[in-house]
């Protein structure tokens, strides 16, 4: 699959971005080079190799399942846009 800077130009639009030609030409490269990679790595022999979930052999560290009040009201509404002290305000959806 070959990306072109029009094809780039249609996944920003899909993505709501603004890309102007030189950032075009620069990630159509960029993705180039990534599929490039990738069809290095189907060309590996991964017949003998076991399924990883993480390339790391660690244990999950697992906690307590309790509720725990970890927060004030007053610092968790401090952050909001808009509030009556208590909620938040948001928009009316209908």
């Amino acid at each position: 699959m070959s990306i072109t800077p029009e094809r780039v130009a249609q996944i920003a639009k899909l993505a709501r971005l603004e890309l102007d030609d030189e950032k075009q030409r620069l990630f159509a490269g960029q993705f180039e080079d990534i599929l490039k990679y990738m069809d290095t790595l189907n060309g590996l022999d991964t017949a003998g190799t076991e399924p990883l979930y993480s390339p790391v052999e660690q244990p999950t560290p697992l906690r307590e399942d309790k509720a725990e009040k970890r927060f004030e009201r007053d610092d968790i509404v401090s952050n909001a846009p808009e509030t009556d002290g208590q909620f938040f305000i948001v928009p009316k959806i209908v």
